[in-house]
């Protein structure tokens, strides 16, 4: 079985404005925009019968209706030794409530906790060996934007395959909001 995680689906067109930010900055391996998401619940790699039990339970998620999120600029993790580039959502009740949903849900079927504290983000570039004065020279340059809002009217289980990162990703199983 594939690796396994829910998350939200960015649309085309905030890919495509996202994706202008790419380039110029060395080490990074940059995400395909179609792979661009929003992860709420690293799953992992589960058999088809665990599989099938995260499936059900997820169809009993928190009833959030639709909500609007916002992307407002460019953040990094990783500090003095960076690893990733990512544009920041900024904080939102109803999808800190669905990801909480999702996180009970799948620790009752027998998952472990997820130790992470949730950061919602939209991962742009994975980064190796990148300077911290190459990255601040890059958002300078690249982080200023107007904050771009998208509709989440459902949330999805990705799988991902073994690669280096960055996909592709297959949506597996889709989930509507209440609405």
């Amino acid at each position: 079985m594939p690796r396994l995680f829910t998350g939200l689906q960015v649309p085309e067109d905030i890919a495509f404005i996202l994706s202008l930010k790419r380039g110029g900055l060395a080490g990074a391996r940059w995400i395909d925009p179609e792979n661009y998401h929003v992860t709420l619940r690293y799953i992992g790699d589960i058999d088809h019968r665990m599989a099938g039990e995260v499936y059900d339970a997820l169809e009993m998620h928190a009833d959030v209706e639709p909500f609007e999120l916002t992307i407002s600029h460019l953040g990094v993790f990783g500090g003095n030794k960076p690893r990733a580039l990512y544009a920041a959502i900024e904080p939102s009740e109803p999808l800190a409530r669905l990801q909480a949903s999702q996180e009970r849900l799948l620790q009752r079927v027998g998952l472990s906790p997820d130790g992470r504290k949730f950061v919602p983000h939209v991962t742009l570039a994975r980064l190796r060996d990148t300077s911290p004065g190459d990255l601040a020279r890059h958002i300078a340059q690249a982080g200023h934007f107007a904050p771009m809002r998208f509709s989440v009217d459902e949330f999805v289980v990705f799988s991902s395959r073994d690669s280096v990162g960055g996909g592709p990703y297959i949506v597996e199983q889709d989930y509507p909001l209440a609405a």
